[in-house]
């Protein structure tokens, strides 16, 4: 690879490679130290197209659920299923992954800057802008990058556009489905709010068992399902459908409940 080598967004990926070892050295102990990552399913990258794959999932902080997700995906290409032990991993990333985030949230400050430039596709959100409620269309750019990113590698989404729980699932995540055909994949998460801050940047509390469970590539009929058909297949297969409210213990239930009024989840 050379050093002046760039993908299509044009970062170097050469900068980009020593930011993911640094970043990947710096993170490790948050998901495989003082707290634990368990994690299921992890073979089915392995037998994953090299591009125009959308992974979806639930989201719980900022930062940390992709930072889990990059260790996650580079460790089973280099043969540890369902574990990150040993950073070996680390020294050949996949340089393709890219994950959709919100543009105001990514020029926060400098360490989002510097996660944008190992693979964020910043969009302006349609639905909110500092912390209001907002009504504006989407640009054709950010779709355009999200085209761009799948047809390069893979893409990384979080269709609610929240980490509160149980938010409804954007639509906008849908038509990209209907529209591109990539092969897309769930995945669930828990244990991040509880081990981080909202940003994912600080840790709030040791010990805490992490999960990660990936799911078999989701079989969706791309001509005749609707929108709302891919919608509804999307709440269920990361587990945000409001069936699911019902299988929460009321104690954690009250917690999200309770973070909502403060508004600790919310972008």
């Amino acid at each position: 690879m050379g050093i002046f080598k760039r993908n299509p967004f044009g970062h170097y990926l050469f900068l980009k490679k020593w930011l993911i070892r640094i970043a990947g050295a710096f993170t490790h102990k948050r998901y495989n130290g003082f707290n634990k990552l368990q994690i299921e399913g992890s073979d089915v990258f392995r037998n994953l197209p090299e591009t125009n794959v959308l992974f979806i999932s639930n989201h719980q902080t900022y930062f940390a659920d992709v930072v889990a997700m990059f260790h996650v995906f580079n460790a089973s290409l280099h043969g540890r299923i369902d574990s990150i032990k040993n950073m070996g991993y680390l020294w050949h990333p996949k340089l393709n992954i890219y994950y959709v985030a919100a543009k105001e949230t990514m020029r926060s400050g400098f360490l989002p800057k510097i996660l944008s430039y190992a693979g964020s596709i910043s969009i302006e959100r349609t639905w909110r802008s500092s912390g209001k409620d907002v009504r504006r269309q989407v640009k054709m750019s950010d779709i355009s990058n999200i085209s761009k990113a799948l047809d390069d590698g893979w893409v990384i989404t979080f269709p609610q556009g929240t980490t509160t729980p149980f938010k409804p699932i954007r639509k906008g995540t849908a038509h990209i489905i209907k529209h591109y055909k990539p092969v897309v994949v769930p995945i669930v998460i828990d244990g991040f709010r509880r081990s981080f801050d909202k940003k994912g940047l600080f840790i709030k509390k040791k010990g805490i068992l992490q999960s990660m469970v990936i799911k078999e590539p989701l079989d969706i009929d791309y001509e005749n399902e609707s929108i709302d058909q891919i919608v509804e297949k999307i709440e269920y297969a990361i587990e945000q459908h409001p069936s699911f409210l019902k299988v929460i213990p009321n104690k954690e239930l009250q917690a999200y409940e309770d973070a909502n009024k403060r508004r600790e989840w919310r972008y």
